[in-house]
């Protein structure tokens, strides 16, 4: 049985050691040992780009925006969706050594291989009101994206909410994605002015026992027919 290695460690703002390994092949991103980015988010992450991008795959420079680097897979699926050679994809990845890390021990992560890609910092209401009325889509997994100063997901801020509504072009989606229900999300999705359509999709789709995880499509304008 192969080893995991650990490739590269840091701590987080709160103190919370993250640690990127690699297991026969395969990366896992975890944070006091717990994996938030990796095999068991993978399918996740991919089918929230999908879903996200799609709508979009008409325009002519779609611009995306990820709350979170983490191992790459939503980008990824971003970037094999969305084929627009004018489209940008912003990154709101506040932990300087995740991109680094990708440029070391990620060489397929399209971090390093596609230029529509823009990294920048601020994932939070102040980073989102540098792109008002101009975004086709905002991306966040719960598990793998960065989280205020409180340690709380971004999406219980209701600032963020409004910033993330404002920085939408009118169709735009705020695509959201977690492990387990979170029974007043659509609520308060609503309340922010947002229409609001609720997927599950397998976790582990070549599983023998499915367990569903669910995706939140916000659109800012008219419901979701």
């Amino acid at each position: 049985m192969k080893a995991r290695i650990s490739l590269a460690a840091t701590t987080l703002p709160d103190g919370t050691p993250l640690v990127l390994q690699e297991h026969d092949g395969r990366h896992y991103l975890l944070a006091q040992g717990q994996q938030i980015s990796g095999p068991a988010t993978r399918a996740a992450e991919e089918e929230l780009a999908r879903l996200a991008c799609a709508p979009f795959r008409p325009a002519r420079q779609p611009k995306i925006l990820l709350v979170g680097l983490a191992l790459g897979h939503a980008l990824a699926g971003v970037s094999a969706a969305l084929s627009q050679k004018r489209a940008t994809f912003f990154v709101a990845e506040p932990l300087a050594e995740l991109p680094a890390w990708h440029r070391t021990h990620l060489p397929a992560s399209p971090l390093n291989s596609d230029p529509r890609i823009t990294l920048g910092q601020d994932p939070g209401p102040a980073g989102l009101a540098q792109h008002t009325g101009t975004l086709h889509a905002i991306i966040i997994h719960l598990d793998a994206s960065p989280t205020d100063e409180r340690n709380h997901p971004w999406i219980d801020d209701r600032r963020w909410l409004t910033a993330a509504y404002d920085a939408l072009q009118a169709g735009g989606l705020l695509a959201i994605a977690a492990s387990r229900p979170l029974p007043t999300l659509t609520r308060r999705l609503q309340r922010s002015g947002f229409a609001v359509a609720e997927h599950f999709i397998p976790m582990a789709p070549n599983a023998k026992k499915t367990r569903l995880q669910p995706i939140w499509l916000a659109r800012k304008g008219k419901a979701f027919e």
